[in-house]
């Protein structure tokens, strides 16, 4: 039976959107396979791993009767890759086996049946829906998404929480060493709702969503986000469990307050970098009137040492920060200028942008 007869890209796009979850090792096989539905015209395949589901159409399904198949996804992806580009590719099923047909090229691939094949259930209950473009959703992701943590004990802090209240949608993370918050304004007002995205979804969300001002609908309900885009549709579970109190983690008053550029003091602790010790990356900035020093040594007793001219007039101050927490917000925002509040040697520095309120970062010190 001939499943869809196009070109190559027709395919491969749609393929590639779903396969970002699929693990090369499961425990249940049937998770390494993609499934391949034959509906009218449209082909539609959909990969899960469990905790997220991605759905998505590829165009020009051959005529004739409905059909389900699941197959390898790498294996598939692979050789579609491998063919050359404006190639012709016939899907074909036969004998439980499905054959990839390009010129003269073959290929026979093992599949497995649709039936046993794991689908996550739609959620009911009461949802909270927003509309908002691609562009602008994927940018709040990557203001924030950096500061996840990355296999934490704590579960909650290995994903990203997403709120909305009023007119106002948030996105807020931390390691627990850092924190990252945006917010942009929305058109509607919605009820106050908070949940924790996986890190997962975060990271598959921000590379399929596209840097345009296409519609992304999101709903969110207590156990569950859907995300609708283009022609696909991302289905996850959230993560089930008490986010910290991240405004009781933002520093108020500080009275240290450093307007800095953003490239000069990127490409300063860049430098900087090379000589720290490569398990502490510690770095101490040293502030006194009018002069930033940023210094970093390392265990050969090697020293970089920056300084930087600066518009301050206070107290000196010396103070530790690891470097990387430091590079990872100036590598994502993309402000000409940042203004840098600092206390005292012990009190976390907030780094914030020249009049706008809508982002924000905390990053504790550390003692070198």
């Amino acid at each position: 039976m001939l499943l869809i007869k196009t070109e190559k890209e027709a395919l491969l796009a749609p393929l590639q959107s779903v396969c970002g979850i699929v693990e090369k090792r499961h425990t249940l096989p049937i998770l390494s396979n993609v499934l391949i539905e034959k509906n009218d015209s449209n082909l539609t395949l959909l990969a899960t791993d469990i905790e997220i589901q991605i759905k998505t159409i590829a165009h020009g399904a051959a005529p004739g009767e409905s059909t389900a198949i699941t197959v390898g996804a790498r294996k598939l992806l692979d050789i579609l890759r491998s063919l050359p580009d404006s190639s012709n590719i016939s899907l074909m099923v036969e004998d439980k086996r499905m054959q990839v047909r390009s010129g003269k090229s073959r290929f026979n691939l093992q599949t497995l049946p649709a039936a046993d094949y794991p689908r996550m259930a739609q959620a009911g209950g009461e949802q909270t829906q927003l509309q908002l473009s691609q562009k602008r959703f994927r940018h709040l992701l990557s203001l924030v998404q950096f500061a996840m943590a990355q296999q934490d004990i704590r579960y909650y802090l290995n994903g990203l929480l997403l709120v909305t209240a009023g007119n106002e949608l948030r996105a807020i993370a931390t390691d627990g060493h850092r924190l990252a918050y945006a917010a942009m304004t929305l058109e509607a007002e919605l009820p106050r709702t908070e949940v924790i995205l996986p890190r997962k979804t975060v990271i598959e969300l921000s590379r399929l969503l596209g840097d345009n001002d296409n519609p992304l609908n999101i709903q969110l309900s207590a156990n569950q986000a859907l995300f609708r885009f283009e022609e696909i549709e991302l289905v996850s579970k959230l993560i089930d469990g008490k986010f910290p109190d991240y405004e009781r983690v933002i520093p108020k008053g500080h009275d240290k307050t450093l307007r800095l550029s953003r490239a000069q003091l990127l490409q300063s602790l860049s430098r900087a970098a090379i000589l720290t010790n490569e398990k502490f990356r510690g770095v101490r900035l040293v502030l006194a009137e009018g002069s930033l020093k940023i210094i970093s040594t390392n265990a050969e007793q090697e020293e970089a040492q920056e300084e930087l001219e600066i518009a301050y007039s206070g107290e000196a101050l010396d103070i530790g920060f690891n470097i990387t927490y430091l590079l990872d917000v100036l590598n994502n925002v993309s402000a000409d200028e940042i203004d840098c509040h600092l206390a005292d040697a012990n009190s976390s520095a907030l780094i914030t942008l020249p009049k706008d309120e809508s982002f924000k970062y905390v990053v504790m010190p550390m003692r070198i």
